[in-house]
């Protein structure tokens, strides 16, 4: 079965070479790295991208492809807002099909106590003016007609949007090009330079580049990466299974999901197909390191993650990859330049088998494509999105916790005026880097 279409082998669109100065440099290739530099460079503002890879290779072309207001946490919510509209807007400027339609996300219920837990974010869409509603078990049916399985009842968000997130980053990528980013793929940044405590530039394979300002907008990546300059972050990285089907009737045009199956209509007219719940965890280093910080998530969730003993040799967490390395020694991200994780054989299985039982009526599910990706998580499901104040200089926008695609845009603008010392319109204290040590409780966003 075919896998993934990016790949190491990939023609290098961006060769560079980078340039010697930049005003600011943005470490990764993906949603938040694109837009980031997108915003940046519309006001003007020198930028240079480095993707150690292919731009948008990893998770951010990997997801649901889901554009959604609904169930976001009450931070994420505000940002999440702006991003529809953003969509919107640079899906007009792009002046490319990325497959962005407004067709609905719906979260079913197959208990009345699933049903009850939609409740809470009832409160906090009415305080947004959102068009979220719920919907009864009828009210379900005919939503999504043909069902095999009876719901106690959904919540749905009409105005929540699809997008094709290989198609969409990309075309980011090209417009922010467009409007004078700098982008250079197949460019490791090895080291930040320091000097007197604060940000001076980045040492990359290619050589010193001068910034005085950096973002780590790397992903699974970012960790590894800020740990190595004394910056920790409790992130971990789980792998999520996705299939493509063939081509099939449309029984739903929207994404729809319940805890057995994740389904989204795609513009090839096939389905994008997950589990609907669960991921596997790579259990290295980092995961003993951070594992106090997760148990609230462990148990609110006993069964949502499974666990592996060890990661593939030179994954970001792998127990041969190296912690440490020089600016001018191989590191390990130009040794696995595109994260490639293989897909679950058993969650293929799962995918096709729950996606054909729902709709039994479609006959045989066929997948035409199947891959997965790492996702960058963090214990308390919410990104880290903040200046690291023992660095001047250097920003950190990572944990998007399988949320970065639909959201990107929006922090993306935010982490533009965070770097430009503008006031960025929300309230960031949710995402702060220090709530990892200020001895704050955290709490706990939502899992989808």
């Amino acid at each position: 079965m075919p896998t993934f279409p990016f790949s190491e082998a990939d023609p290098i669109r961006y060769p560079g070479p980078p340039p010697k100065a930049s005003e600011v440099v943005v470490i990764g290739g993906g949603v938040i790295g694109v837009t980031t530099a997108l915003f940046l460079a519309q006001r003007g503002i020198p930028v240079t991208l480095l993707e150690k890879g292919r731009v948008a290779a990893e998770q951010s072309s990997r997801n649901w492809g889901w554009v959604r207001k609904q169930g976001r946490d009450e931070g994420e919510l505000p940002i999440a807002i702006e991003a529809g509209r953003l969509w919107r807007q640079l899906a007009g400027e792009c002046g490319e099909d990325i497959g962005l339609v407004e067709t609905g996300v719906t979260y079913l219920a197959e208990t009345d106590k699933e049903f009850a837990g939609f409740e809470d974010f009832m409160g906090l869409a009415a305080a947004h003016d959102l068009d979220t509603r719920l919907l009864d078990g009828s009210e379900t049916a005919k939503l999504i007609p043909g069902m095999a399985r009876k719901f106690a009842g959904a919540m749905t968000t009409p105005s929540d949007m699809r997008a094709e997130p290989w198609l969409a980053v990309p075309a980011l990528a090209r417009l922010a090009a467009r409007k004078g980013a700098t982008i250079v793929e197949n460019c490791a940044v090895r080291t930040l330079d320091i000097a007197a405590g604060k940000v001076r530039g980045v040492w990359t394979e290619a050589g010193f580049i001068e910034a005085s300002t950096v973002l780590v907008a790397a992903g699974a990546w970012s960790s590894l990466f800020l740990r190595k300059h004394g910056v920790s972050i409790p992130q971990l990285s789980v792998r999520s299974t996705v299939a493509a089907t063939e081509p099939m009737p449309e029984i739903h045009a929207g994404a729809a999901a319940d805890e057995r199956i994740a389904f989204r209509r795609r513009q090839d007219g096939g389905y994008t197909l997950a589990a609907g719940g669960g991921s596997q965890l790579h259990i290295g280093p980092d995961a003993f390191r951070h594992a106090v910080k997760y148990l609230p998530a462990l148990r609110a969730n006993p069964f949502g993650v499974r666990y592996s003993p060890a990661a593939p040799s030179g994954y970001p967490d792998g127990w041969t990859t190296p912690r440490d390395w020089t600016a001018e020694t191989q590191t390990p991200f130009e040794r696995m330049r595109v994260l490639n994780p293989a897909p679950e054989r058993s969650k293929l299985q799962a995918v096709e088998k729950n996606f054909g039982a729902l709709f039994p009526q479609l006959g045989k599910v066929r997948l035409k494509a199947s891959w997965a990706g790492m996702i960058d998580a963090m214990p308390d499901v919410v990104p880290v999105v903040d200046r690291v104040e023992a660095l001047p200089g250097l920003f950190v926008a990572t944990g998007m916790s399988g949320h970065g695609f639909g959201i990107g845009p929006g922090f993306g603008r935010v982490v533009a005026d965070l770097i430009q010392n503008n006031a960025v319109g929300h309230d960031m204290s949710r995402f702060r880097l220090s709530r990892f040590s200020d001895g704050s409780a955290l709490k706990l966003g939502p899992a989808l």
